[in-house]
């Protein structure tokens, strides 16, 4: 998402520093391989090792549509030979980061602490950033980026008391492995290896010790295959792409080291979808014909799903972005004229007012001036028109509204209201606001689901005032030296569009408790250990 192809073109920049059924439509879409292979004895479900392989912006409609053109054969093979489900709801923002933040631990970000690609931390007083785009990151501290990417992100951001699955299952005795995830907090000893290029053009040291799973894979920093050179060299993105993901499992099938559980990232979908919108397959083609090479190390088809349990799922969507780039993007420093807002290329002074952190369709608004209330803030947002969500908190509850509406909606956790999740919560005001109808105290989500968590979520994701917005299906939120996707496609809101992701599953008849990523964790564990 802007997520993972921008760690890999901020490595680049760091370098220079300048179910529910679908079946296929016939047999001749599954390309099925007979290699010839030892017999192996019949292992129960649970001895069977996890393959959860996580293909960036990953959507129902274009994985349809791929499969129904015969060019994602191996993923139709998979949902022929097992079940699927078309619409898992993500987490909030839907950026990787917070999203693969929820996948491990199980939690929305009020819990992990993660809020989102671009942050203000209000402890250290600086913007943090895990990826960025090319006018940011002429602008920004590079190096600190890369270094909170490869150890801050994990060991001190990523809240230390909220337990990863690498880390339960290490405490359970389970090996697992990370290969080119974001998230992969652990409880072996790793050493990440800095390229020498960017080691000499920045001043990160050569080497970076970190926690991670048994088995780390990131990119050019650690590899599994020792004898993988090609996939990681610079024009490769050093790493961060399809076939080194699935190399890299290879080599675990091949040399017989494949953990209970490996989660693996096939990363390029979604700078395709970003580039040509949501129509695109051509993502899901390279991200089939790389896991296409995966199913063949096992033999064949047939052996690979008896041998494993395979999940293959997206993490978020995207929405169309307008061609029209007056009319796609949403400057919300021209609502926020009257304060003092920071610059991204400079410390945060004693005179700045405001902090504004784009997260593509969302954003975060801090007041760092403490005689500024957040209602003033939020009187100026709703200038506009196309803003659908703006929320702050008051005390402990969420104050919701939107662009040009003068109505509000406010909730907090425990209450008379229960939503499809079992979730109990108190408001009041206009809850359609957020989509939400009531019948005899059930919750029914309409556009926005699960809103109430995945809100609360962000909103006491971290410290600080602010105020979170997002915005119309069609328009990108920006600030200075935003990265825009103007006749693409983008994410980060509540919105269905860009929450509602695919699950693939076969070689197992469970599902998560519910069909969100935030009950992944469990099911992995449950998977895992019984």
């Amino acid at each position: 998402m802007k997520s993972r192809f921008a760690y890999a073109t901020l490595l680049l920049l760091a370098l220079s520093l300048s179910v529910i059924g679908c079946k296929p439509d016939s047999a001749s879409h599954i390309r099925q391989h007979s290699l010839k292979t030892q017999p192996s004895a019949e292992r129960s479900e649970s001895q069977k090792p996890i393959l959860l392989i996580l293909i960036d912006s990953l959507m129902d409609k274009s994985l349809q549509e791929a499969i129904r053109q015969g060019r994602a054969p191996a993923l139709a093979y998979l949902i022929a030979n097992g079940r699927y489900y078309p619409q898992v709801v993500s987490s909030f923002p839907t950026m990787s980061v917070t999203i693969d933040s929820t996948l491990l631990t199980g939690t929305y970000a009020n819990q992990h602490h993660v809020p989102g690609l671009s942050w203000f931390s209000n402890k250290e007083k600086r913007m943090i950033y895990y990826g960025y785009g090319p006018k940011e990151g002429l602008k920004i501290d590079q190096p600190q980026v890369l270094l909170d990417i490869l150890q801050q992100l994990n060991l001190v951001q990523l809240n230390p008391k909220t337990k990863t699955i690498h880390e339960e299952l290490a405490e359970k005795g389970k090996d697992t492995a990370s290969i080119n995830g974001i998230i992969w907090r652990g409880k072996t000893a790793h050493t990440l290896q800095i390229p020498r290029l960017i080691e000499f053009s920045t001043r990160l040291p050569g080497e970076v010790n970190v926690n991670g799973p048994k088995l780390l894979s990131y990119a050019a920093f650690a590899q599994l295959d020792p004898n993988q050179k090609s996939e990681k060299r610079i024009w490769r993105k050093y790493g961060m792409n399809d076939e080194f993901s699935a190399q890299e499992i290879n080599y675990l099938i091949t040399n017989k080291k494949l953990p209970p559980l490996t989660i693996t990232y096939f990363p390029e979908n979604d700078m395709e979808v970003h580039m040509k919108g949501t129509a695109t397959i051509e993502g899901v083609e390279k991200a089939d014909k790389a896991l296409q090479t995966v199913l063949d190390t096992f033999g064949s088809w047939d052996k690979a799903i008896k041998e494993a349990r395979w999940i293959v799922m997206g993490d978020s969507a995207q929405s169309a972005v307008l061609d029209d780039r007056q009319a796609a993007t949403i400057d919300l420093r021209s609502l926020l004229t009257d304060y003092q807002i920071a610059k991204i290329s400079q410390p945060v002074t004693p005179t700045d007012q405001i902090v504004i952190s784009t997260n593509e369709r969302m954003a975060y608004i801090y007041a760092l001036d403490p005689s500024i209330p957040l209602p003033d803030i939020v009187k100026r947002l709703q200038r506009e028109p196309k803003l659908d969500i703006i929320a702050r908190k008051e005390d402990k509850k969420i104050v919701v509204t939107a662009g040009k509406i003068n109505r509000q909606f406010t909730y907090r956790p425990n209450g008379p209201y229960t939503d499809p999740y079992g979730q109990a919560w108190t408001f009041s005001g206009d809850p359609t606001l957020l989509d939400i109808t009531i019948n005899k105290n059930r919750i029914t989500y309409g556009k926005y689901p699960d809103v109430l968590a995945r809100l609360y979520g962000a909103m006491n994701s971290h410290e600080g005032r602010y105020v979170i917005v997002t915005v119309q299906p069609g328009h990108e939120l920006i600030t200075e030296s935003s990265p825009t996707h103007i006749g693409g496609a983008a994410h980060g809101s509540l919105h269905e569009v860009d929450s509602l992701v695919p699950l693939l599953v076969t070689g197992t008849t469970t599902r998560p408790q519910t069909l969100r990523l935030v009950d992944m964790k469990d099911w992995l564990l449950r998977l895992t250990t019984e």
